[in-house]
């Protein structure tokens, strides 16, 4: 399908409003049905929209109209505009590899736990995924939770950094223009993600063991209070007098 113009119903209005143009030639312009057009002349179709100029916003040349007036049969070409070229606007959600799709959970994981400020929609244009499968790992009903962890997506190349960084960007200052106050957990949770991915691991005392330090010192000081006193040198050489039956005559 050839390039269409921005607005087209209302580049249509424009051209049918200030040109001589033939129905048949805005409607291969734009995109519309030759009905369409006769009935935006007719002010059955668009009525109360606003002509768009496509000479003033760069999408036709003043002398490419000059021509599709002049000649019936000329098709109206949209002007290339070089600085257009990759900005497509992208629609629906972001494709991901399938060598990646098993991954996905994995940064839906990272994103909820360091980045509790990003909503739903947000995720999911920045992974490419839908609000239940979102939903069910805030909540930890996956059915996959107690197998995964959290993963950059920066890193699995789900999304770029810039996207991430204009996504958290724009959810806090939503969230500040809303004078929501982040929680102290929150602030510790929002780290770059060169920060994530350096940071080692927090070291962590086994439950079995932990408290035990605390448990040894009580029961040493216990031990003191209860230790007999140490007998003095002296009464080893005090020693009690034998009235026994065994003296010599």
């Amino acid at each position: 399908m050839a390039d269409k113009p921005i607005m087209t119903k209302a580049t249509a209005v424009w051209l049918v409003d200030n040109t001589t143009i033939t129905f048949k030639q805005i409607a291969d312009f734009v995109g519309l049905h030759e009905l369409e057009v006769q009935g935006i002349a007719d002010g059955d179709v668009a009525a109360g929209v606003k002509g768009f100029d496509p000479v003033a916003n760069n999408q036709l040349t003043q002398a490419e109209i000059d021509r599709a007036e002049a000649d019936p049969q000329h098709k109206l070409t949209l002007k290339h505009n070089p600085a257009a070229e990759g900005e497509e606007k992208r629609r629906g959600p972001r494709y991901t590899p399938l060598s990646k799709r098993q991954d996905r959970p994995n940064s839906i994981l990272w994103l909820v736990k360091f980045h509790p400020e990003l909503t739903d929609a947000q995720i999911s244009r920045l992974v490419g995924t839908t609000k239940p499968t979102i939903q069910s790992i805030r909540e930890r009903t996956h059915w996959n939770i107690s197998n995964m962890e959290p993963i950059d997506p920066v890193a699995l190349g789900l999304c770029k950094q810039s996207e991430l960084d204009a996504a958290v960007q724009k959810a806090n200052a939503k969230r500040a223009s809303e004078g929501e106050v982040m929680s102290d957990d929150e602030r510790r949770k929002l780290v770059s993600t060169e920060q994530s991915l350096a940071a080692e691991a927090e070291p962590r005392m086994p439950t079995a063991i932990e408290g035990l330090e605390t448990f040894s010192l009580s029961n040493a000081d216990d031990d003191a209070d209860e230790e007999e006193p140490t007998p003095d040198a002296d009464s080893f050489f005090n020693l009690p007098d034998d009235d026994g039956d065994d003296d010599e005559d």
